[in-house]
């Protein structure tokens, strides 16, 4: 659950940043977005480690790789290989690989719940905790799950450090860490099949 919930967060950015009749605080904080989508979603790919803690009662960790479409995540429970059409979640406990739509939001019953477009938010920066915070607040007729995103980026680099998100009245928040932009290449997406030549494989993606 948590490498989705950081994803689709990160995955927000790819939305186009536009807007009218924005006041100069809600364009630099457009504009700060914009440079972290860089950093996070350009050629060069990323990753990161995350720590993931809902209202005290659900916390998980993992690493999540990522370049354009293709994903990798490692967290505590499974691993997934994304190569952009096909997506490989490899079940440690079970010894189940399933197999799905690249695309596909049942390979986490969580996704829907944090859908939303950038669009639907009204935007605000301010300084805390020597960092910069970018808050997102979802306007009066948006249609989307997350009511507010708030994101602390470093000083001068924008490399993400913290989020919080609110969903109906539950707020979800994730630490970052280890995070790198660039050096990614295209192997680490691969799903190693000899590795799980011995584990049971369910293909779901006619599901």
């Amino acid at each position: 659950m948590g490498r989705k919930i950081v994803l689709l967060i990160l995955l927000g950015l790819q939305t186009a940043l536009a807007g009218a009749q924005e006041t100069a605080n809600e364009r630099q904080a457009r504009r700060i977005f914009n440079q972290a989508y860089n950093m996070v979603f350009g050629e060069q790919g990323a990753t990161l480690h995350y720590d993931v803690n809902i209202v005290g009662v659900y916390k998980t960790s993992g690493t999540i790789w990522y370049k354009g479409k293709k994903q990798k995540f490692i967290d505590e429970k499974v691993n997934t290989w994304n190569d952009g059409k096909t997506a490989y979640m490899a079940f440690r406990k079970k010894k189940e690989v399933h197999i799905h739509q690249a695309n596909s939001d049942k390979k986490d019953k969580y996704s829907s719940k944090f859908k939303f477009e950038l669009d639907d938010f009204d935007y605000s920066i301010a300084e805390d905790e020597n960092m910069l915070l970018v808050t997102l607040k979802q306007k009066k007729k948006a249609k989307g799950t997350v009511k507010i995103v708030k994101a602390w980026l470093k000083r001068g680099s924008y490399e993400p450090v913290k989020l919080r998100i609110k969903v109906a009245f539950i707020w979800t928040s994730v630490s970052i860490s280890n995070f790198k932009s660039g050096g990614i290449g295209d192997d680490i997406f691969i799903f190693p099949r000899n590795q799980y030549k011995d584990w049971k494989f369910i293909d779901k993606r006619n599901d």
